[in-house]
């Protein structure tokens, strides 16, 4: 997470969205950094409403925070949870996914209860909409990125220079036509965010 004082934007981290290399690339320009522990780095939108955004409006009277997030394309996501979890460093752990398919690892993340190599959670949950109103002020799909890019180089006054950075190995991934369906059907909710997301 990155919170931009002076700009009045806080730059949430979707999990296999990039963030990182924002990061790196934006971090002298924030007043505050958020890289551990995970679970305050990749705060999702409940997190910041319930934690951040009142130590904002309280502590330093500031309600008029603005939110951004990215998005990936459903599949495409899960292709690089997928990914990440066949580096080098997995080798030995309980959630890698070597031996596993893709197809089997986007069937098992379907389940009710997803065993651990398929368990990465849900882009639309993190960016669901509180009750109270708190939602995503800017949201920008992954595979847009010139339009974030300009929304950023405009917003914080800067030029940008993305370094590479925690990028998955490459590989070609598909997922079988029955497979791809049942994830649509059972993450529908997924994939209509992804197609909500008004082109820039």
């Amino acid at each position: 997470m990155l919170v931009f004082w002076k700009q009045k934007l806080v730059f949430l981290s979707v999990p296999k969205t990039g963030t990182t290399a924002y990061q790196q690339a934006l971090a002298p320009l924030a007043a505050m950094v958020i890289l551990d522990p995970p679970e305050l780095k990749h705060a999702p939108l409940y997190r910041y409403n319930r934690f951040f955004r009142p130590m904002f409006e309280k502590a330093a009277r500031c309600d008029d925070m603005e939110t951004l997030a990215v998005m990936r394309e459903p599949v495409s996501w899960l292709g690089s949870w997928y990914r990440y979890r066949r580096r080098p460093f997995m080798k030995g752990r309980a959630n890698n996914t070597f031996d596993i398919s893709f197809d089997a690892f986007v069937e098992a993340y379907l389940q009710g209860k997803p065993p651990g190599f398929a368990n990465v959670g849900s882009q639309a949950k993190f960016l669901e909409p509180r009750p109270n109103g708190t939602a995503i002020t800017h949201l920008f799909r992954y595979e847009d990125q010139p339009a974030l890019i300009a929304f950023l180089e405009q917003r914080l006054d800067t030029r940008i220079d993305l370094p590479r950075a925690n990028v998955s190995p490459e590989m070609p991934l598909s997922l079988s036509p029955d497979v791809a369906a049942r994830l649509r059907r059972k993450k529908a909710e997924e994939f209509e965010l992804y197609e909500s997301i008004a082109a820039r």
